[in-house]
């Protein structure tokens, strides 16, 4: 399984007025990493399905807000 969380280091200039943030987070959607959907995959149940927003586990991405706008060093 592939990681979701991707790190890039934005440029950071000599004259940058405010600190620099050195290491920015994004996440990767699960279904970059499926060429196709095989049959029969395991499926959660109509609740859980609404809770976590997709009815197979091999597409479910948690979602981590503080990744949303803050580097990891920051957590």
């Amino acid at each position: 399984m592939h990681s979701q969380t991707r790190d890039y280091f934005p440029y950071v200039g000599p004259f940058d007025p405010c600190p620099p943030i050195r290491v920015k987070t994004y996440q990767v959607p699960p279904q970059l990493f499926m060429t196709f959907q095989p049959e029969n995959l395991p499926q959660y149940s109509p609740m859980e399905a609404l809770k976590l927003g997709t009815l197979w586990p091999a597409l479910f991405s948690p979602y981590d807000p503080r990744l949303s706008h803050l580097g990891r060093g920051h957590l």
